[in-house]
């Protein structure tokens, strides 16, 4: 934690968060408002779920899961029945970095609600800082949504559902024999393009269909309504039938035909930030009687595992660290404080059982730190949150080939 500590101070994203929030208590005895914004960091990163496990401020807000403002019976595959809100959140795929979050009540979980949000998040951004695609699933692949960003200018990739127009199109595109040819990182799958119009579009756009051929033997089967009840018919495709998994999908972007599966798959990857967000940071567990404050919560959970992510970059560059083995890691210890001299040396004994790895760990943040640290010394207006950033940046990044032309340069960037 002092580490950690270190880094909220020398990049000043902590009192950056207390100078900016809203929060005031009226009472005489009220602590301070950095005091309860710390002490709700600390219960975020120690992996509290709940504000019942935060018991400073247990007596200052009560949870009451499911009796909250907003939380309506919805789709919940796991507790089905149970009241719930609906998290609609927007952030950068690969950094896995949370933008913002909108808490809604659970029924208004479609993507027609998710839609002024992302709007919101875009309008806020300059041209400059506009991402190059905004992707989804199919529940994002249609006309209100798709139009709201074209008159934006803002390149998409979405998928479609399976409907008789994208089916007729299928129908016309595996005869052809122009299908792109797999490469090592293909896993397999090729693709062709071409322009669809469906009946609630008002004009055609570039689709992109993606196959690969299913090698593993498989039993097809089918419902027959026969009396008394009904039946299932077992299909077992013979050796001359040759079975596909496929996908289409919709973009106005100009990549080039063979990069739009690999761009698709890593949407995927965001899948496993819901995950960590959920059942490792507690997301959307802060709850409490207004929906308002459940916003607020969702936000503050996001802040801090944003913070928590860049930190596990600078210190190892080279891959992403989940939460349940980083905070073990990079938390864990025993402190112990020395005065002598008007100084205080403070001694660390680490828990953990890979002290080395996380000596070289530390190493990597203490090194980054510093770099922030120089910096500031010599330009003391400096932004010290983005000079992290980007000195963290630069060791994710590789450097492009010296010999790369200065005019493939820009194409490139």
């Amino acid at each position: 934690m002092t580490f950690f500590s270190e880094f909220l101070a020398t990049t000043g994203v902590y009192s950056s968060w207390v100078d900016s929030c809203p929060l005031t208590y009226t009472s005489p005895n009220a602590p301070s408002k950095q005091d309860i914004l710390g002490t709700w960091l600390l219960a975020i990163l120690a992996g509290h779920n709940r504000y019942a496990h935060i018991t400073v401020l247990r007596d200052d807000i009560k949870p009451m899961f499911g009796k909250q403002s907003g939380a309506e019976v919805s789709y919940n595959p796991h507790k089905p029945g149970r009241p719930s809100h609906a998290l609609h959140t927007y952030w950068v795929g690969n950094l896995r970095l949370v933008l913002d979050v909108v808490v809604c009540p659970g029924k208004e979980h479609s993507a027609a609600k998710a839609r002024p949000g992302l709007i919101g998040v875009l309008e806020k951004l300059t041209p400059q800082q506009r991402p190059t695609l905004v992707r989804g699933d199919c529940g994002f692949g249609n006309e209100p949504f798709i139009t709201e960003l074209e008159e934006r200018a803002q390149p998409y990739l979405f998928k479609l559902r399976q409907t008789v127009g994208v089916k007729k199109l299928l129908a016309r595109q595996f005869a052809r024999d122009d299908w792109s040819t797999p490469g090592p990182s293909e896993q397999g799958w090729s693709a062709v393009e071409d322009t669809l119009k469906l009946s609630g579009w008002d004009k055609s756009r570039r689709v992109v269909i993606l196959r690969r051929a299913v090698k593993a033997d498989l039993a097809l089967s089918r419902k027959t309504k026969n009396e008394p009840g009904e039946q299932i018919e077992l299909l077992m495709p013979d050796k001359d039938v040759q079975v596909w998994e496929y996908a289409v999908l919709v973009t106005n972007s100009a990549y080039a035909l063979d990069a739009f599966g690999q761009l698709y798959r890593d949407r995927a990857d965001c899948e496993n930030g819901f995950d960590e967000l959920k059942n490792q940071w507690g997301w959307g567990g802060f709850t409490t009687q207004d929906i308002e404050r459940c916003q607020t919560s969702a936000r503050a959970v996001a802040l801090v595992y944003n913070w928590w992510s860049w930190y596990c970059r600078a210190a190892k560059p080279g891959a992403r660290m989940e939460a349940i083995t980083s905070r073990a890691l990079l938390l864990a210890s025993v402190g112990r404080a020395v005065k002598h001299a008007g100084q205080t040396t403070l001694y660390l004994t680490p828990m953990h059982a890979a002290k080395d790895k996380l000596l070289a760990l530390i190493a990597n943040i203490r090194a980054a730190l510093s770099h922030v640290r120089d910096v500031a010394e010599q330009l003391p207006f400096t932004d010290r949150w983005r000079t992290f950033l980007d000195y963290v940046v630069a060791k994710i990044t590789r450097p492009l080939p010296p010999w790369l032309p200065s005019a493939q340069l820009t194409a490139a960037g």
